[in-house]
């Protein structure tokens, strides 16, 4: 028999697809004091979230004949007709957040609008109206939440420990706070002040309060606008990674995202400059037009959906890797010297006892020849002047300094130290050149362009190699077949969902070029560089077979022509394997090595 839900049992089944856990009632809520433009945020805690939520701000408030209205369902000011979903600039807009949270808990609403001379206090018990009376209160509004899930005691038991649940809170609002700099947070729990933010614009400032264990130093400038998008933040230079994407926090218009898209623009910026299974810190705020994004693709808003996620793509990687080509994104050796035990070669123990001697070949006199290469997409670099879709919270900020491109024409080479590191200087830094990264870089790159124009011939095979592949992928060959058969195999199908390998690439063996192309296909949908990685691997060590050694004798000539060379290098600033080509020491860090400073 087909029955009609009665309204309790269908607001508990409706709070359940909303409302997963504490996590989930302090983003809606928070969400909600964000768009009503509050610039002071207070959240409080207590045992998780599970007993007591509070949320305080000093946003604009609602008026006593609304107050129940808001806990409707589908009751929103946000949008008023489907044709506003296409130009989102809200955080919430789907109107179920309030209705939800007091349908699986006590919860209690206290606010008050500027112009009124009294607020409202409302107090819901799993959705239905206990007290609605005039109240003295600040403006704004603060929500509590208590007994969360009283009358659904099956949910209580998903929840994680206390101390679990505070954990998703904290990284939470700590991702709000970085993403609104300009609004002061306060995140208390049992009592205890966790973090409290200014609200002062200063993003870098933000993140210092609120990941403390991020060493900003090594953090560099991200401000890149092209083609009616934004790219703002800070990503780690390559002298701090981790071991996970864990660091990585990305926001699309204000809204915290999860982004495979944004995910794979900044693995592309890092390519060659980290070692393999390291990632790099992002704090990173994307800004787009809402008309070319799609966020109502999940109850949560964490996922989106763009328009365009190639260009998305190449956009950030484009940004990151100007930012990563500034003088300050150049490794430090005090940088190196915190990596852990293992990492990278310690110099300090070297050039504790180092006899300098300078040469004084000025690398500036050959300025005329040598240029410092432009960024990737130097084209795409045209300032926008503003940004439509954007949230006004989002867009304010103290405007970082600009970036400046590492200059190798500022350079003076004055020597080198046991015939491996060229000595260089420029108006405020030193610099150690390791000649065999450099040459390396060099070499790959050379190599990498002589394969690329190069055609790619192919061998016979005396048995066929039969592959299988998804009936997706067979009814859409273009995806993957013409990518394989530009590397040198030749393949035609065999049956429905099935192909025939007759000839592979030259410079692969049988079993490489099997493995490689099973692996091309399982992987295709991942959009990683499609370039056949086995080839890359041969030229890496072709290069580093090639290049000239640490011990090896140069002269002065020969040591400008290398640092010439580098400068025209697409990416000059780390060898094949992801190991700096040089590092720099201010002035104030050798001061401080010799005690001066």
């Amino acid at each position: 028999m087909i029955r009609i839900l009665d309204k309790q049992t269908a607001d508990k089944i409706a709070a359940g697809e909303v409302i997963e856990r504490p996590v989930s009632i302090i983003k809606e809520l928070v969400e909600n004091s964000l768009d009503a433009g509050a610039s002071s945020l207070v959240i409080e805690i207590r045992k998780g979230g599970k007993a007591y939520i509070r949320v305080s701000d000093n946003g604009m408030g609602i008026a006593d004949e609304e107050a129940e209205t808001a806990f409707l369902r589908h009751a929103t000011s946000k949008i008023s007709s489907a044709s506003d979903l296409e130009a989102l600039n809200t955080l919430g807009f789907r109107g179920e957040a309030l209705a939800s949270v007091c349908a699986v808990s006590r919860t209690e609403m206290i606010s008050k609008r500027r112009e009124d001379k009294l607020g409202t206090r409302l107090v819901l018990h799993g959705g239905e109206v206990i007290t609605h009376q005039p109240t003295g209160c600040p403006d704004g509004t603060t929500m509590i939440v208590s007994d969360l899930f009283y009358n659904t005691p099956a949910r209580q038991k998903f929840l994680k420990s206390d101390a679990a649940e505070s954990g998703l809170i904290i990284e939470l609002v700590s991702e709000l706070a970085l993403a609104y700099q300009d609004v002061a947070f306060r995140l208390i729990s049992n009592d205890k002040v966790i973090f409290a933010t200014s609200g002062r614009g200063d993003r870098l400032d933000v993140i210092s309060r609120v990941f403390p264990s991020v060493d900003t130093r090594n953090l560099t400038a991200v401000n890149f606008r092209a083609g009616g998008m934004s790219l703002t933040g800070y990503v780690s230079t390559p002298a701090l990674s981790r071991t996970s994407r864990s660091g990585q926090i990305f926001f699309v218009n204000g809204r915290i995202v999860s982004s495979k898209v944004l995910e794979r623009g900044l693995s592309a910026a890092y390519k060659e400059r980290l070692f393999a299974g390291r990632y790099p810190l992002a704090f990173l705020f994307l800004a787009v037009d809402a008309k070319e994004l799609d966020v109502n693709i999940h109850p949560n808003k964490r996922a989106v959906r763009f328009d365009d996620e190639a260009a998305v793509e190449a956009f950030v990687t484009a940004a990151v890797k100007e930012a990563l080509g500034a003088k300050e994104a150049v490794v430090r050796a005090a940088d190196i010297f915190r990596q852990p035990p293992g990492r990278e070669a310690s110099l300090l123990k070297e050039t504790e006892q180092i006899d300098f001697t300078y040469s004084r070949a000025p690398l500036a006199s050959a300025s005329e020849e040598i240029e410092t290469p432009p960024p990737d997409a130097a084209s795409l670099t045209a300032p926008e002047a503003s940004l439509p879709g954007t949230p006004a919270k989002a867009k304010i900020e103290l405007t970082p300094p600009p970036l400046k491109p590492f200059d190798f024409a500022a350079l003076t080479v004055t020597g080198v130290i046991f015939n491996t590191y060229i000595t260089a200087v420029d108006e405020d830094c030193f610099y150690l050149f390791d000649q065999h990264a450099a040459h390396e870089r060099i070499f790959y790159e050379k190599l990498v362009g002589a394969y690329d124009r190069e055609e790619k011939l192919s061998q016979p095979i005396l048995l066929p190699i039969i592959i299988d592949v998804p009936p997706a992928l067979a009814e859409n060959e273009a995806s993957w077949l013409l990518h394989l058969e530009a590397m040198g195999f030749v393949i035609d199908n065999f049956g429905p969902a099935s192909y025939r390998i007759t000839e592979i690439p030259t410079f692969m063996t049988l079993g490489e070029a099997e493995d490689f192309a099973r692996d091309f296909i399982d992987n295709i949908d991942s959009r990683d560089d499609l370039r056949n990685t086995i080839v890359i691997d041969k030229l890496i060590m072709k290069s580093c077979k090639s290049a000239v050694k640490a011990h090896d004798r140069l002269s002065d000539e020969e040591l400008i022509a290398l640092i010439r060379e580098l400068s025209s290098c697409v990416n000059p600033f780390s060898c094949p394997h992801g190991r700096p080509t040089f590092i720099r020491l201010t002035e104030h860090e050798i001061g401080r090595l010799v005690k001066r400073a």
